[in-house]
């Protein structure tokens, strides 16, 4: 019997051993066929003066803060909870250098700038806002008033942006002032007491002209995905003042109702004289909540040869292209100093501004209109989440920001930079009469990508480089649609999306900033089109042939360059130079606008002038350094008289002809809220853009040197010479993959037997 148990020990060893080699050999084939990841060799060096554009470190951060505290006549707090009657340092960001002053020294031709900080103080001891510049960094010695010089007029407290002190102190007033005197008809109505609450979600502006700030605020359940649960209770409240004891209810709207007090309302609702909500448990239909556990992985990216790009402090490096990279806490994403072939096309492009304006019968909803920049677009840019948000394999970079915050804030994976496949080629053909042969080029680009949560949405923003020499910055939308509550008449502005729930009506309107140096500064605006027109045959002049002939015109003054959205705009848009191609042609990049946006605001109306700049698809102006931005940090706040009107910079009608040119660029959609929009809008259609193509600049398209192109000629369709993908099975780090095969030309026209 041992002997037996022996022999079968024995067998059972041997199998084990034999099955584990088989299964080795299987997971080795299906394996990479090499850890170690090989080294892209890069076209260029990183450029430290890129630095120049770089955002503030924590350290630079700490300094500038230090500093302003050690200036005791200011009296600042730096406290989370500063009250609005005290004096708040709000922001510090970068100050960018003057645009003569950084190209001097990105070309070698200067000294580098004095790297210095904006920083924005409210005064609330003193009823007003003040901007200061601080520097030099490191080890800051001055700070200057730049208020006048930059908006050339004093700024108003009451501009100022909701801090969360103020919020504080709202939530507190709103608890004492509002729901402790409605106990029974925020227990029946809304099911609120105990640890059970609502959530508030502000409406902006705040009131109806210059000073006012009465906030309507409505009410939402205190759930997951909370903006599309509306309770059908929203309050005006006027904290016009920096003393919280002086807050006061102004109105109150239930259920459709409007009352002039808290005691009115309560007094109505407890007589029974008014309509009623009456409490009802609601589904959890805002949930992300995965509604069946996920079984597989998606698609995934890999490189073959190692990452063909390279980031460095905050400079990248791509095939042909160079750039610099920036997050402001106000405006977002922004690169600088973009060069193809170490050539610069572009100095500046950037987010300025993110606008909505919403339709509802409902208070807070009919009066919205949302300028992001004044909250902050880049304050909100989040951690990416690997392998959603961005490639699992990008590269991912920290950012530091200080606005309303105590101490600098570190936001981990906050930018993410990739190569991306875009599913489609390039170019290619397939010749199929003559000169039988195929000839194509996969479309990589590069992607540096951020994403800002701003309350209920989220915007996804992305500067692309392609090989063919085009740079795309685009947007797109997805996050919570704002929701009001079903009321009589509310369905003329929305659709309902749930129970007793409306999708409102809103825009999108995203501006940028597009400082293109088309083969240096001195640049022109021009436009192309087509009209159709007569022409009598030369072989028979007697017969006519209508032919579409190009049309070229360029637009001398500023405001013959302010492209209204509301007219017919000629469908080439170029920044051009006076120097030209190998065929005589203008070098010129095209201005491609993707855009479905809604109607603008009417002029007429007194706050359209803190969004003027939506009134053109595309405006031209002459570069200038004072006017950086086309929007502020203080238009939500005080809309009826914005310390930034972008209309003005077109008002003064300069020469456009042979200057150094901004085209700033208004794109967006239309969203009339759907049933799919719950419990998330996708970002499929939700979004708009800008593309700048080459047009002339080259004389042929660049990517033709790309070593991506693939050729294939009969009899060839298995050579690695001009097509690496017939030889990527046997890549040395690439995982296992079919043998790369090509019947093409068997199925080819032929012309004899």
């Amino acid at each position: 019997m041992n002997s037996l148990v022996k022999w079968a020990l024995i067998l059972l060893v041997l199998f084990s051993i034999i099955l584990n080699i088989v299964l080795i050999g299987i997971h080795s084939s299906r394996s990479p066929k090499c850890s170690a990841r090989s080294v892209h060799p890069l076209r260029a060096k990183h450029d430290e003066r890129s630095v120049v554009f770089a955002d503030l470190t924590r350290e630079e951060y700490v300094q500038v803060q230090q500093y302003m505290l050690k200036q005791k006549d200011l009296d600042i707090s730096t406290k989370q909870l500063t009250k609005p009657w005290q004096n708040f340092l709000f922001l510090i960001d970068l100050s960018l250098p003057k645009k003569a002053d950084a190209l001097a020294y990105l070309d070698g031709k200067g000294a580098k700038p004095t790297r210095e900080a904006t920083v924005v103080v409210f005064f609330g001891a003193h009823s007003y806002i003040k901007e200061y510049v601080v520097g030099p960094l490191p080890n800051p010695t001055y700070h200057t008033d730049v208020t006048q010089e930059r908006y050339k007029t004093d700024l108003p407290i009451n501009a100022r942006s909701v801090t969360v002190g103020e919020y504080a102190l709202l939530f507190s007033f709103f608890g004492e002032h509002v729901f402790s005197k409605l106990k029974t008809l925020m227990k029946e109505s809304f099911d609120v007491g105990g640890d059970k609450k609502l959530n508030a979600f502000e409406q902006m502006p705040r009131g109806v002209q210059s000073g006012d700030r009465k906030t309507w605020v409505s009410f939402f359940r205190d759930v997951s995905g909370m903006y599309i649960h509306p309770v059908g209770f929203e309050v005006q409240v006027n904290h016009e003042s920096v003393n919280a004891s002086q807050w006061k209810v102004e109105k109150l709207c239930y259920n459709g109702q409007y009352f002039d007090s808290v005691e009115d309302l309560k007094q109505k609702y407890e007589a029974g004289s008014i309509k009623k909500i009456v409490y009802k448990e609601s589904e959890d239909y805002g949930s992300l909540k995965p509604r069946q556990k996920p079984q597989q992985i998606g698609p995934q990216m890999f490189h073959v040869d190692g990452k063909r790009y390279s980031v460095s402090n905050n400079h990248v490096l791509y095939l042909d292209w160079s750039f610099a990279f920036g997050l402001s806490s106000a405006t977002g994403a922004r690169v600088f100093d973009v060069r193809f072939k170490g050539e610069r096309i572009i100095y500046e492009l950037s987010v300025q501004e993110a606008m909505s304006v919403y339709g509802s019968v409902t208070p807070g909803m009919m009066m919205t209109k949302f300028l992001d920049s004044s909250i902050g677009i880049g304050r909100f840019a989040h951690e990416l989440t690997r392998g959603v948000d961005c490639p699992y394999d990008a590269t991912y970079i920290d950012t530091y920001r200080y606005i309303d915050v105590p101490t600098p804030v570190r936001f981990r994976n906050s930018i993410c930079v990739f190569e991306h496949n875009l599913g489609q080629p390039l170019r290619r053909h397939f010749s199929d009469f003559f000169h039988n042969s195929y000839g194509g080029m996969v479309n990589s680009a590069l992607v540096m990508r951020t994403i800002t949560a701003i309350g209920n949405y989220d915007y996804m923003w992305d500067f692309i480089f392609y090989q063919s020499g085009s740079v795309e910055a685009k947007v797109h939308a997805t996050g919570y649609i704002s929701s009001s509550y079903l009321v009589d008449g509310n369905l003329k502005y929305g659709h309902q999306v749930a129970d007793k729930v409306l999708g409102n009506i809103h825009t999108h309107f995203i501006n940028f900033k597009v400082d293109l140096d088309v083969s240096g500064q001195r640049n022109f605006f021009q436009t192309k089109d087509m009209q159709y027109v007569n022409r009598s045959l030369p072989w028979m002049p007697s017969r006519y042939a209508t032919v579409p002939e190009l049309v070229e015109k360029d637009l001398k003054t500023e405001k013959e360059a302010a492209l209204r959205y509301d007219t017919k705009t000629p469908r080439y848009l170029h920044i051009a130079s006076n120097k030209t191609n190998r065929w005589g042609h203008q070098r010129s990049y095209r201005l491609q606008v993707f855009s479905f946006t809604g109607d603008h605001l009417p002029e007429s109306q007194t706050d359209e002038r803190s969004m003027s700049w939506a009134r053109y698809k595309v405006a031209i102006t002459k570069h200038k350094d004072l006017e950086q931005t086309s929007s502020s940090l203080y238009s939500q706040n005080d809309a009826w008289a914005p310390a930034v009107d972008f209309s003005k910079y077109i008002e003064d009608n300069e020469s456009i002809e042979n200057e150094d040119l901004v085209a700033w660029v208004t794109t967006g959609f239309l969203h009339i809220p759907h049933a799919e929009d719950i419990p998330n809008t996708v970002t499929v259609g939700n979004g708009g853009g800008v593309l700048l193509r080459p047009h002339n600049y080259f004389d042929e398209d660049p990517s033709i040197h790309s070593a991506d192109a693939v050729y294939i000629a009969p009899g060839a369709e298995d050579s690695c010479e001009n097509n690496r993908m017939a030889c990527l099975t046997e890549e040395t780090c690439s995982p296992v993959l079919e043998a790369f095969t090509y019947h093409g030309f068997d199925g080819v026209m032929k012309f004899e037997e």
